[in-house]
């Protein structure tokens, strides 16, 4: 028996966790938003959401959608040795006891976990007080902590269909990656006016996830002159990188060069729609916006991301024909330009490419995994 039910609990309690990083905030974000949705139809429940896992990249975004965050301390499952593994034991065993409390004190219908090392203590909790929880695994690769969670877990989600091999199917569902739906709303007018754009060349995007991408940034500096022959680029860094860009190009920037740091929802929306061409590393979150856009793409996996999954995300969804996935330690300045150039002259690839995207894409994911978190809560 669940022991949320032994409380009285007018309100459907929902906690979200994961990790610290935006490819863990946006799909909450996407799932929050379908159930405030499903919760104003005349037989919704009164919702409360809480956010419980460590200090997260774009948190002030939760307190927009009425989540409240509680922060605990978590420590990184790491599988090779590192004298920052003893020191993580004890911050997962204070996590431990700070959800304990934290769970007792609220004691939700459902957890909803986007895995991540700082889920694995709230998880723990919720096993032990028989609250249901549904994990989604956005990778092709599970990460170690989904891995170890998934055994405690009701239901289990997933992005793309070789991570189905790593679970037992008969909790197991394709669901693909949550995605906020407003990422689709944008207007091509709308993104020549937000971002001064020229619009005489084809536009290419070029992303480099919530924290940026150096290796990235520099390449296309490099190759930037080249670039600026053919295409129109809009460019985000990252915060930690946007200063050095800015120094490197002093007061000439190129008028058709437009560098961000970072695009918030409202920019990323109108760059998506207005893009010819993207550019961006392989995470899942970024993989599903750019399919759910329809748009042709080159991958460039981070080489060191935990177990290689960037590279095995890119390679799966290249199987569709909907991206072209770069290689980074083989990439140089005249290759990017290159394969650039190749795509933007065969409108026939990228209509095919355009077409390819759209049939990976699940944008319905925040929907359904937002019912599936309610009906398994009522269970």
């Amino acid at each position: 028996m669940n022991f949320a039910l032994c409380i009285l609990n007018l309100k459907m309690r929902i906690i979200f966790t994961g990790g610290g990083t935006g490819g863990h905030l946006f799909p909450i974000i996407a799932v929050a938003r379908e159930l405030k949705k499903i919760n104003q139809t005349p037989d919704g429940q009164p919702l409360e959401m809480l956010f419980v896992g460590p200090k997260t990249v774009g948190e002030e975004a939760f307190s927009k959608e009425g989540i409240v965050s509680k922060n605990i301390l978590a420590g990184k499952l790491r599988r090779y040795f590192s004298g920052h593994n003893l020191l993580d034991v004890f911050r997962v065993i204070i996590g431990f006891f700070e959800s304990l409390w934290i769970l007792f004190s609220y004691m939700p219908n459902v957890v909803f976990s986007k895995g991540g090392f700082g889920s694995v203590p709230v998880i723990l909790v919720a096993w032990i007080y028989r609250i249901p929880v549904l994990v989604h695994e956005s990778d092709s690769v599970p990460g170690l902590s989904v891995k170890l969670t998934s055994h405690f877990s009701k239901r289990i989600a997933i992005s793309f269909p070789r991570a189905a091999s790593f679970f037992p199917a008969k909790k197991t569902a394709l669901l693909g990656n949550p995605v906020r739906s407003d990422i689709f709303s944008g207007s091509k007018e709308q993104a020549k006016s937000l971002f001064q754009l020229a619009g005489q060349k084809p536009l290419l995007l070029i992303l480099g996830g919530s924290q940026g991408a150096k290796t990235i940034n520099d390449i296309v500096f490099l190759a930037m002159k080249g670039l600026l022959e053919k295409c129109e680029i809009i460019h985000q860094c990252g915060q930690e990188n946007f200063s050095e860009l800015k120094t490197l190009l002093g007061t000439n920037i190129p008028p058709e060069y437009h560098l961000y740091s970072f695009l918030d929802e409202e920019q990323m929306k109108h760059a998506l729609a207005a893009a010819d061409l993207v550019i961006s590393r392989a995470g899942a979150g970024s993989i599903f916006e750019i399919a759910g856009s329809g748009k042709p793409s080159i991958l460039i996996p981070l080489p060191d991301s935990a177990g290689d999954h960037q590279k095995t995300n890119a390679f799966d969804y290249a199987l569709t024909g909907a991206t072209l996935v770069l290689v980074q330690e083989n990439l140089t300045p005249n290759f990017l330009k290159d394969r650039v150039f190749a795509l933007l002259e065969n409108p026939d690839l990228l209509a095919k490419m355009s077409a390819a995207a759209k049939t990976f894409a699940k944008p319905d994911a925040d929907r359904i995994i937002a019912q599936e978190v309610l009906s398994i809560a009522k269970h």
